[in-house]
């Protein structure tokens, strides 16, 4: 029997290829999807494990912006530091100041002196004298007082500190307790020697002993400071045990220097860059 020019079974055929034409088709798009939303997933996934290895290096106090690291010319023989500005500045007997270095941003921190006088060892790099302060106010609170006793020295004045050392004994056993000038940490702005009314104000190892010294060892790394030339790292650091010579250094820094009881040169030595 004809309906329309096609027979009952024509139609039927024509409509059961197009129905497998359409479910093959469906097949074909929904595979597709599947590999587009796999491809998704996996870069999605990528991403998210970029961003987290990024995070973890910004939350990784070893890890370093590459400027944070010293950069290092020699000039007439000598290793000098390119960007002394850095606040992790590593300077020792290796690697010297500029000639003629001086920072930018000195100002006088609110903290007691051991001195009335207006002098340039009053003064300390701006993030230094906020640390400090900082450490000062809590040592108070714990009913300790501190008082600063040292801080800047330009290269004139570290010359004739050394010289004068030199002359009371030798160059050779001046180097053991004084930087030579260009290669002294006073110079950087950052660093403060401190002391007690309980030591006269004095600047020895016998701080160590003291109530105010005990608390400084164990707390200024809680405010990004910490004792520079340590008792047992007199060979790393070529200078001789002094518990009263603070370095600012940063929180993170400090924190991971004095959870592994380690010098500023073991810390550059483990310290990767980014």
């Amino acid at each position: 029997m004809k309906r329309g020019g096609k027979t009952l079974k024509q139609r039927r055929t024509t409509l059961l290829i197009t129905a497998l034409i359409l479910l093959l088709s469906a097949c074909q798009e929904t595979q597709e999807n599947q590999q587009t939303d796999h491809s998704t997933d996996e870069n999605t996934n990528n991403k998210n494990t970029e961003e987290n290895n990024t995070e973890e290096e910004d939350d990784d106090p070893w890890v370093l912006e590459e400027e944070q690291f010293n950069e290092i010319e020699t000039v007439e023989g000598i290793e000098t530091i390119q960007n002394p500005d850095n606040d992790q500045v590593l300077v020792n007997h290796d690697y010297a100041f500029p000639e003629g270095y001086e920072p930018d941003d000195l100002v006088v921190p609110d903290v007691l002196f051991s001195f009335d006088e207006d002098v340039e060892k009053r003064y300390l790099r701006e993030p230094a004298a906020d640390a400090l302060e900082d450490l000062f106010d809590a040592a108070a609170d714990d009913g300790h007082d501190l008082f600063a006793v040292s801080g800047f020295r330009s290269y004139e004045r570290q010359d004739a500190v050394f010289a004068d050392a030199a002359e009371e004994t030798s160059e050779e056993e001046a180097s053991e307790t004084v930087a030579n000038p260009g290669n002294s940490e006073h110079q950087t702005g950052l660093a403060m020697d401190i002391s007690s009314e309980s030591n006269d104000f004095e600047l020895n190892t016998s701080f160590a002993e003291t109530e105010e010294g005990e608390w400084v060892a164990e707390h200024a790394h809680e405010h990004g400071f910490i004792i520079r030339y340590p008792e047992d790292g007199e060979e790393i650091t070529e200078i001789s045990y002094e518990p009263w010579h603070l370095r600012y250094v940063g929180e993170e820094a400090a924190e991971v220097i004095y959870d592994h009881d380690i010098t500023l040169e073991e810390f550059f030595d483990h310290a990767g860059k980014i």
